[in-house]
């Protein structure tokens, strides 16, 4: 079976410091859980669908999967994974993801440098690809688990993707 996986880096978060003493527990801003919401209704729009979404347990990755989620219908189920958190490892991600391998279009909500890699792993490079906050890339898949690169559909920062009307 092909499956369509969406990589998408979180939100803009509140800043690193004193009020967040706590990274984990650190949530996005409201400009950056609005700028979600917007870019999700834009994937929507253009035909995008997901059966699931993946995320890492921190706040700001759980609240970008919710404002992702919230944009289709039906909405999707939302599963938190240790190994999309910012210590979590592509090999840790990508075994994770044949655990779905029923669902066939999954969105995977993470950071950087992380999510990054796993762009870069799925498409065969040696180098992480940048994953602005907000940026959502495509990859098709043959099979999983994954035998060999992935084909990148395409890379949407997050200003493109908050212009797209249709």
């Amino acid at each position: 079976m092909p499956y369509r996986l969406y990589l998408i880096r979180h939100g803009l978060a509140e800043e690193r410091g004193a009020a967040w003493p706590d990274d984990t527990q650190r949530p996005l801003t409201s400009v950056g859980a609005a700028r979600v919401k917007k870019g999700a209704r834009a994937l929507a729009r253009i035909g995008v669908e997901i059966d699931l979404v993946l995320t890492s347990p921190l706040a700001r990755t759980r609240q970008t999967a919710e404002g992702v989620a919230d944009a289709f219908e039906p909405r999707p189920p939302i599963v938190a994974i240790e190994s999309l958190a910012p210590q979590g490892s592509v090999q840790a991600v990508l075994g994770d993801l044949e655990k779905h391998a029923r669902r066939s279009s999954i969105a995977m909500v993470g950071h950087e440098p992380g999510i990054g890699e796993l762009a870069a792993r799925l498409a065969g490079l040696r180098h992480a690809l940048e994953f602005k906050k907000g940026a959502v890339a495509r990859f098709d898949v043959e099979v999983l688990p994954l035998d060999g690169p992935a084909t990148l559909r395409w890379f949407l920062s997050p200003r493109i993707l908050r212009s797209l009307k249709r």
